[in-house]
């Protein structure tokens, strides 16, 4: 009854939220819901390929509830996300203060955002746009999002007592510059809001940003919102990119964009401490390099694919597994604590892969590639080294439903020697400590489906089965439910 009493709360906030034109103020996600996801379109949306919102045929569900209107200067859009998640109980010989707990549980996280921008001029060839976006957070993940590297929801905030105030999640200036006369068409969206840019082209941004927004876009594996929900399922584990506690941070993008292919690099500020709200504005001593080489190209005829290569190299006061490891062995600490061995200017770096195909009209699949160099420790997303993962998404549209979604996918990750041996001892991470560790994978399965209830309405039922949850062969296999409601308008 009380599940029930949730979805229907859920529902009837999300409806009066669509009949009051209002922006419901929600949740800002781990790493929050990357670009691709305002659009559920098709494969790698970029300039060319897809159509300009709105001109859809007439017959073409519509997705929200107050569709944008087409020619205009300005966006303003909003969302809200709903997820009610339980675990079941499940074998655990130990528990430490990080651990994700073996007793039954349910959590309700909160999300919601509104997307706000103005398009200063009318030109094609060197177009500005200011975006502004607020957001909200409450709710809570299942122990506090502890205790597995590949947690359950995106949309929790790893820190709890950051509380639900509303609070400004991007501030940007994106700047087009045409470098070629022919141009073609570009669905206008919360981040860029023309229908039409030059088919070669430079974009800038500088501002208050999430890097899921624009590096290591997936449109088959990016959307906690109406695809997946698990950390590294909807984004490279192994990527530990710049961000505070809420997933934010401030910086600057150039990328250069052709008609196949595109560069991008950006260079942002790290958090003073590890997964720290407060942001360390001295660029000389702490920094996070980023970049990501895209490639438009399908190996099926006629059908969509994409290939993205994705690096990262971040500086900040950081500690080494290693260093903590040995400070116990010799007694000079009483529990390993990488923060007692932390040095200003270290280095961690990594790289990513990943590729989308679509196969049919209806059939898509992807795949994930990430490595870190693992000695230094897991800083700003979570405690992933190493993670390898793919999946399908396929559209309802042969039981007449083309909107729905089911789908499943599957992630394994692992850490290096260094790490293992710290958590092995009693060290702790900002997000995993069960007190000691008998090392495994960490491997989850997730599956969904999304229900396209009415205009901007979505309902999904998802599972995730988690197995070594935290690495550690001692506890689990766990498994977590979900709905999740989810209104755009």
């Amino acid at each position: 009854m009380r599940l029930i009493r949730t979805l229907l709360a859920a529902a009837l906030l999300v409806l009066c939220l669509a009949s009051a034109h209002s922006q419901a103020f929600t949740t800002l996600p781990a790493a929050p819901t990357p670009a691709s996801a305002q659009f559920p379109g098709g494969i790698g949306i970029k300039a060319g390929d897809v159509s300009p919102h709105g001109t859809e045929r007439t017959d073409a569900p519509i997705v929200a509830m107050f569709p944008h209107p087409e020619n205009t200067q300005w966006w303003l859009s909003g969302q809200a996300n709903i997820i009610y998640q339980g675990r079941l109980p499940f074998h655990s010989a130990y528990e430490g203060s990080n651990s994700f707990r073996s007793s039954a549980e349910y959590k309700t996280s909160l999300i919601g955002t509104l997307y706000s921008g103005i398009r200063l001029n009318h030109s094609i060839g060197h177009n500005t746009d200011l975006i502004l976006d607020v957001e909200s957070a409450g709710g809570r993940g299942l122990s506090q999002a502890l205790g597995i590297a590949g947690f359950t929801n995106l949309d929790v905030v790893r820190n709890p007592n950051l509380g639900s105030k509303p609070y400004l999640a991007r501030y940007q200036i994106h700047q087009t510059i045409g470098l070629s006369q022919a141009s073609t068409e570009q669905e206008p969206g919360p981040f860029a809001l023309a229908a039409r840019v030059p088919v070669r082209r430079i974009e800038l941004r500088a501002g208050k940003m999430t890097l899921p927004d624009f590096f290591d876009i997936n449109s088959v594996g990016s959307d906690s919102h109406l695809q997946f929900l698990n950390w590294t399922i909807d984004n490279n584990g192994a990527w530990d990119y710049a961000a505070d506690t809420r997933g934010y941070t401030v910086g600057g993008i150039v990328e250069y964009d052709d008609r196949n292919w595109s560069i991008r690099y950006g260079l942002f500020a790290m958090p003073v401490i590890a997964n720290g709200i407060d942001l360390d504005w001295a660029f000389s001593r702490a920094h996070g390099h980023n970049g990501e080489f895209e490639l438009r190209h399908s190996w099926i005829a006629k059908q969509k694919g994409v290939s993205r290569l994705l690096f990262f190299a971040n500086r900040a006061h950081m500690g080494t597994y290693r260093e903590a490891s040995d400070a116990f062995i010799s007694h000079q600490d009483a529990t390993p604590d990488i923060t007692k061995h932390a040095h200003f200017g270290a280095l961690k770096y990594g790289f990513g892969y990943s590729a989308e195909q679509a196969f049919s009209g209806n059939l898509r699949a992807f795949v994930r590639f990430g490595w870190n160099e693992g000695a230094h420790e897991s800083y700003a997303y979570t405690e992933v080294d190493q993670t390898f993962g793919g999946g399908v998404d396929y559209a309802g549209t042969r039981w007449k439903r083309p909107v729905d979604k089911l789908a499943i996918a599957i992630v394994s990750n692992a850490i290096k020697s260094d790490h293992q041996e710290y958590l092995r001892l009693g060290g702790k991470g900002f997000l995993l400590g069960d007190g000691r560790l008998n090392y495994g994978r960490e491997t989850i399965v997730e599956g969904y489906y999304t229900w396209h209830a009415w205009r901007g309405l979505f309902y999904s039922l998802d599972a995730q089965h988690v197995n070594n949850p935290g690495y550690n062969r001692d506890r689990g296999p766990a498994w977590v439910g979900s709905v999740r409601a989810h209104v755009d308008f």
